[in-house]
């Protein structure tokens, strides 16, 4: 079955190796803007990383007028191939595999959305474009660090990725940003951009707990730490105040416990619980019952580009967050309003906004959830980015599909 079989001819293709609808936070940010894209009507087809489903499935439980419909066409390496072939496929075919399925459509989408891929994914999308006249939009969310990447800087992932964040990206029709950092740097190029950081269907999760935990303080780590979150650092806070004689103790979700071993050079100590991966549909009722997530980040500009979904989703959930401040979280939280502002990133600062934590009074921790809880409403739920989203599409619809020169400065932003 191909997209034209749909009652409708108009669709947007959104287009990346990420996992779909669940696996990672690449998943989220899609089903998110997906979701904004619906509620405007459209018709969106993404087209994601796994080998399967070969034919458009309808995701049910859309809210809106619009449609949104996965395929897989498997573009991401298999576990059991080898090196060289990961290589391969991430290096010098990525991209073929979405051309070649566009390219079986009898009726092209309106739109090409790219999500991550690199250099060798965006060329051949890029190229697919300009030959069928469909204008190409990038959804930016990084800007890695060599660190981050496998091979370090003069590895081929940093490179791909470098020269796409720096020539094929300037060079889309319009961009998707994450961060006002992002939309800074794409804005000064000379793109169209809209800035929306992760979203998700907020109103749909219901209304926050009033309370979570009675006596004692409950914390919460939820995600991949990666390169970029400094779990090991939370850790130390935790048992630092824990060796205080406060009642406090962590769940961290995701990381196995091997992994968490490895990051502290020793076990984890008792205050702190290490679950690992936990199925996907569990993670909400666990981020409910904390009094607080933590989210720690050295201020690198790998953090200040990139925006923490995790952070939005314990919001979401009622949860209020204790953080330093990176990317745009000085837009989103306030000391003593949606949680907790660290001054810097060290276990030292933890310890003592743990000890704070630990004294406000009941009726106080209760509105923070609730203002957790509206701030997710009111910055980051899919609805508020529906006519942003329509508006740059629409735009770009309206002008001549062509391989726009960038303005402003080069080089680093």
């Amino acid at each position: 079955m191909s997209v034209d079989s749909q009652p409708s001819d108009s669709w947007v293709a959104y287009v990346g190796p990420f996992r779909f609808p669940w696996g990672d936070a690449s998943s989220r940010r899609v089903w998110g803007i997906a979701q904004s894209l619906a509620l405007g009507g459209r018709r969106v087809v993404v087209l994601s990383g796994e080998p399967g489903p070969s034919a458009p499935q309808e995701i049910p439980g859309v809210d809106g007028p619009g449609s949104i419909h996965h395929v897989g066409v498997g573009e991401l390496p298999q576990a059991g191939d080898s090196l060289l072939a990961k290589s391969l496929q991430w290096l010098m075919r990525a991209g073929q595999r979405t051309a070649a399925w566009l390219d079986t459509q009898r009726v092209r989408p309106s739109h090409v959305i790219v999500y991550g891929g690199g250099m060798q994914y965006m060329f051949q999308l890029q190229r697919w474009c300009r030959r069928n006249g469909v204008p190409i939009l990038a959804d930016v969310v990084e800007w890695y660090s060599p660190k981050q990447l496998r091979g370090g800087r003069l590895g081929p992932l940093h490179l791909s990725t470098k020269v796409a964040l720096r020539y094929h990206y300037p060079r889309c029709a319009g961009v998707v940003a994450i961060s006002s950092f992002l939309e800074s740097y794409y804005r000064e190029r000379g793109c169209a951009v809209v800035r929306v950081p992760p979203t998700l269907d907020v109103r749909a999760l219901g209304a926050a707990p009033v309370a979570a935990s009675a006596g004692g303080m409950r914390l919460v780590y939820a995600g991949s730490p990666g390169r970029k979150d400094l779990l090991a650092e939370t850790i130390r806070g935790v048992d630092l105040a824990a060796r205080d004689g406060c009642d406090v103790s962590l769940q961290v979700i995701g990381p196995s416990p091997a992994e968490v071993t490895r990051a502290l050079g020793a076990p984890p100590p008792p205050p702190v619980r290490v679950r690992g991966r936990v199925p996907q549909q569990e993670v909400p009722a666990l981020l409910r019952q904390a009094d607080f997530s933590i989210l720690m980040r050295e201020p690198a500009r790998f953090a200040q580009a990139g925006f923490p979904t995790k952070f939005c989703e314990s919001l979401a959930h009622g949860t209020p967050v204790i953080a330093n401040l990176t990317s745009d979280l000085r837009s989103y939280l306030r000391d003593g309003v949606e949680g907790l502002v660290l001054p810097d990133h060290s276990a030292q600062s933890l310890r003592l906004a743990l000890h704070r934590a630990l004294h406000l009074p009941a009726e106080v921790r209760g509105a923070m959830r609730r203002a957790a809880h509206e701030r997710a409403v009111a910055s980051f739920d899919v609805r508020g980015y529906v006519a942003v989203l329509d508006e740059l599409l629409t735009v770009l619809q309206a002008r001549p599909v062509r391989t726009p020169s960038t303005t402003g400065r080069n080089g680093d932003g």
